[in-house]
């Protein structure tokens, strides 16, 4: 059998192509492409393979890109660094997705998977795939216009280190350091954030990746984080979030 990596991280790229020869010595990675332009160009002159892994977000746009330009894609396994409330529930076919850093006992249950259901003319699910390209092209919030004194200013989410709630007011931490209270719960706000740039580390704090300066190991099972700009309290991830927080950063 043969297979396909896409991946734009080379180190990750070559660690799939490792773990693969690993777990399956009897598929064959014939090749690793690193954009949807490549992508696309390889397959129309290259048979089809039996298997691509497919990272969801390339540098030049979505795997998705690839496998609407092949008329008749095999089956995929998708990487990605979404954590798992991006893409909670899906399976493919028999075919599955891994989250990065991908871990050989996620993969090995994947490539199990793969070999067991895919037929000769197997595909993945063509309405799973359009439900899960309306996932990864979601809109997100772009901005949050806050009322100051008698007139309206516009954040954009680059703008803004993390949210906070206090006694059920919740407040927009600027990277600058201002504070200004907006008309949003938490969990409104983890449904309109972007995932690869804000998460949820407990019931008060939602917070940047750029946000977070530094880490440290907390008892039982949790993370102690500072964030700038700095606060007075302790910033913990609840022990419930700590994996998929560390999922989120790539750790």
């Amino acid at each position: 059998m043969k297979a396909v990596i896409v991946e734009d991280e080379e180190f990750a790229s070559k660690r799939l192509a490792k773990l693969v020869g690993e777990l399956a010595p009897e598929i064959d990675v014939v090749t690793s492409l690193n954009s949807v332009e490549s992508g696309v160009e390889w397959f129309k002159k290259n048979d089809r393979p039996d298997l691509i892994f497919l990272d969801i977000q390339l540098n030049d746009g979505y795997g998705f890109d690839i496998l609407d330009d092949i008329s008749d894609h095999p089956p995929v396994i998708f990487t990605t660094a979404y954590n798992e409330f991006a893409i909670r529930g899906f399976k493919y076919n028999g075919v599955d997705y891994l989250l990065k850093p991908i871990v050989k006992t996620d993969l090995k249950t994947a490539l199990e998977k793969f070999k067991k259901n895919v037929t000769r003319n197997g595909h993945t699910s063509t309405d799973n795939l359009e439900h899960l390209k309306q996932l990864f092209h979601k809109e997100y919030k772009h901005r949050f216009m806050v009322k100051v004194g008698n007139q309206f200013r516009s954040f954009n989410v680059e703008d803004i280190a993390y949210f906070k709630s206090n006694e059920g007011l919740i407040c927009l931490q600027t990277h600058n350091g201002q504070s200004y209270p907006i008309e949003y719960t938490i969990d409104q706000l983890e449904n309109i954030l972007n995932p690869i740039h804000f998460f949820r580390i407990n019931r008060k704090f939602m917070v940047s990746v750029k946000a977070v300066v530094e880490i440290h190991s907390y008892f039982n099972s949790r993370l102690l984080l500072k964030l700038l700009p700095k606060e007075e309290e302790q910033i913990i991830v609840s022990r419930e979030r700590t994996t998929n927080f560390k999922r989120w950063l790539d750790m």
